[in-house]
């Protein structure tokens, strides 16, 4: 199971970016995956989760309304769209799948599915 985030940058507050999770070892089609982000010195928390078929969406109450989850099973890949983002958005990105093994972490957000395998990340630094 591999998962390699893409898409993160410098962007001015207002901005949008589009970030891309390519998936390996694993259909996305059989899992729910995720998206979570980790700031400075602080835990890492999740933002946004789908499920396997991509019909339900769960997101955190600081992202509601401006990111969007979707996944392109056909293509094993995770997006996420953020937009209108803000200084405190700054942070670095991971994807996450439920496949692989052990107890797995919640994502929050009313999201029902543990994510056991998260990617590299791709760094997100959103400026005044």
């Amino acid at each position: 199971v591999q998962l390699v985030e893409s898409g993160g940058t410098l962007v001015e507050a207002g901005g949008s970016l589009n970030l891309s999770c390519k998936a390996s070892g694993f259909q996305t089609a059989q899992y729910a995956m995720a998206w979570f982000r980790q700031a400075p010195g602080k835990d890492r928390v999740g933002v946004a989760c789908i499920n396997l078929s991509g019909a339900h969406l769960y997101y955190a109450d600081f992202v509601k309304g401006r990111f969007t989850v979707s996944k392109d099973n056909a293509k094993n890949l995770l997006f996420l769209q953020m937009n209108d983002l803000k200084p405190e958005d700054t942070g670095m990105y991971y994807c996450a799948t439920e496949a692989g093994p052990g107890p797995g972490r919640s994502a929050g957000g009313g999201c029902p599915y543990r994510f056991r395998v998260w990617g590299q990340g791709t760094q997100v630094t959103v400026s005044t």
